[in-house]
């Protein structure tokens, strides 16, 4: 049989990933902060996009009744089994390329609604007096810039260095110094090896040893330390409290984790009340020294869905517009360059960017859509959580919450990752509403394990001092409960809480009762 090339033509289906589509969900899965991000990136990028300023927007949110909906249009979107779920888009904002107004309103039986979340008043308007006309404006009429006189934050590496110009003057000494510095992680741990920066340097592991020493009677306390052993008796020492005693104590600090007061007394040689002294001076310690210098400052959460209880008894969900970005598409001046006598490469470039300001603004749409029909579905399942707390949130997977609303798997995975909703009852991720079941006893439903969490952490809260529970005795209370459950789940949840074993657990109380009686 010979072999030959040819060409055949066939018909198929096959999904093509676009581009357009892979900015699709690549959007779909970034926090509110990626998203404004990339929203900062395209509008450098494409001339064709405008920010829509919110003072833009005021005054039409101003005259628009919150209760009224004469001027918005039902969504035609029929995708999943809604029930009694109704989506209302604000049209005005869908013709601008961005759903940024979406709420959503559906009943679900309950014994007593919820008492409205409060609401914040808008924040008071910043002064319309153009900063180049107060005083202290810049030169040409433009406003300073503040950032220039923001003083940069001391990183730790810098606070050292400082510090060891001062302590040393020889210039070998302090080049092993800068050495041992750079070694020193952000906790303020000497994570590396003298005897290499001895060997690197060509100087005496003693000279070494020394610079280190000197280092460590820097600021902060315990700073350069090798290991928590070492850092907890820098501290020390600098209080003046590292007596033998204590460096008994601190010479066995895995005794203290678990608690084995007994034997701490007796290694030490102290009795209850100065072990108790002695553990409680070293809990006032800092384990990191070095934390306090050049930390990144803590990012607040941002909601993307609020859910309120409306005084019908239903919930109302709505995104938060505060963390959407609004974008719109200059049309006018794609006409402009379009009529004018540009050149091919010109209008080609305008196209183009036409063309990605267009998928630019589908996309967002299509994501606040997504994120708000997840989150409603989510609401209607977790009903008797926003009503009677956690302890009867559901059982819950993302294939449950995909079939009813029309979607794959993957695609609800991505709207939960990094999005956020503040409900009557707090700040929760979206994922947290998604728990495994615990199978219940007699046939009745499953529980979920965020749930028995909760009930572990309650016994636990309300143990005897004289009879603390064990693990086995949490699987039988919970039995009785009609939660079936291992024991070893038990150990894990107890665990996943950072609650102590019954044993370490029953030192500590019986340590307490005996100092307050």
């Amino acid at each position: 049989m010979g072999l030959s090339a040819r060409l055949v033509m066939r018909q198929g289906q096959a999904l093509v990933m676009t581009p357009q589509l892979l900015q699709a969900i690549k959007l779909l899965q970034l926090s509110n902060l990626e998203l404004s991000a990339f929203v900062e990136e395209q509008l450098e990028a494409n001339p064709l996009l405008e920010r829509v300023e919110a003072a833009e927007d005021a005054p039409a949110e101003a005259s628009r009744d919150d209760d009224s909906f004469d001027e918005r249009e039902a969504d035609g979107d029929t995708e999943g089994d809604w029930a009694s779920a109704e989506l209302e888009i604000d049209a005005g904002a869908i013709e601008s390329g961005l759903g940024t107004d979406i709420s959503n309103t559906f009943d679900a039986d309950r014994e007593a609604p919820l008492a409205p979340a409060g609401q914040t008043g808008d924040a008071a308007p910043l002064s319309e007096t153009p900063w180049s006309q107060a005083g202290g404006g810049g030169a040409g009429g433009e406003a300073p810039d503040f950032e220039a006189f923001v003083a940069s934050e001391t990183t730790l590496h810098e606070h050292l260095a400082r510090q060891l110009g001062i302590a040393l003057a020889d210039p070998v000494a302090r080049l092993i110094g800068a050495s041992l510095i750079d070694a020193i992680d952000e906790a303020g741990y000497f994570t590396g090896d003298a005897a290499e920066v001895a060997a690197l340097l060509s100087v005496a592991p003693a000279r070494v040893e020394a610079v280190l020493a000197t280092i460590q009677t820097f600021e902060p306390a315990g700073i350069g330390a090798r290991n928590l052993a070492e850092c907890l008796a820098i501290q020390l020492r600098e209080r003046d409290r590292f007596d033998p005693a204590m460096q008994k104590l601190i010479a066995n600090l895995p005794l203290l984790a678990r608690r084995d007061f007994t034997a701490l007394q007796k290694i030490c040689g102290v009795d209850e009340e100065d072990l108790a002294d002695m553990a409680g001076e070293i809990r006032r310690l800092d384990p990191k020294p070095g934390r306090s210098f050049g930390a990144k400052a803590a990012q607040p959460v941002a909601p993307d869905v609020i859910v309120r209880a409306g005084p019908d008894g239903a919930w109302h969900i709505e995104l938060n517009a505060d963390v959407l970005p609004r974008v719109l598409i200059n049309q006018t001046y794609a006409a402009k360059v379009s009529k004018s006598n540009a050149s091919e490469s010109d209008r080609s470039f305008v196209s183009n960017c036409l063309q990605s300001a267009s998928w630019l603004t589908k996309s967002l749409e299509q994501r606040a859509k997504t994120i708000l029909k997840v989150s409603a579905e989510i609401v209607r399942q977790q009903d008797a959580f926003f009503l009677r707390g956690v302890e009867h949130l559901r059982p819950l997977n993302l294939k449950t919450v995909a079939e009813v609303i029309g979607m794959h798997e993957s695609t609800v995975s991505r709207v939960t990752s990094n999005k956020y909703m503040m409900t009557p009852r707090g700040l929760f991720e979206l994922k947290y509403f998604f728990t495994t079941a615990i199978a219940a006893g007699f046939g009745a439903e499953a529980h979920s394990a965020e749930a028995v969490r909760f009930k572990i952490r309650q016994m636990i809260d309300t143990e005897d001092p004289r009879d603390v529970l064990s693990d086995d005795a949490i699987v039988m209370r919970l039995k009785d409960d009609n939660i079936e459950i291992a024991r070893r789940t038990v150990a894990k949840y107890r665990e996943s809480l950072r609650i102590a074993s019954s044993v370490e657990r029953r030192r500590e109380k019986q340590s307490q009762m005996r100092l307050a009686g």
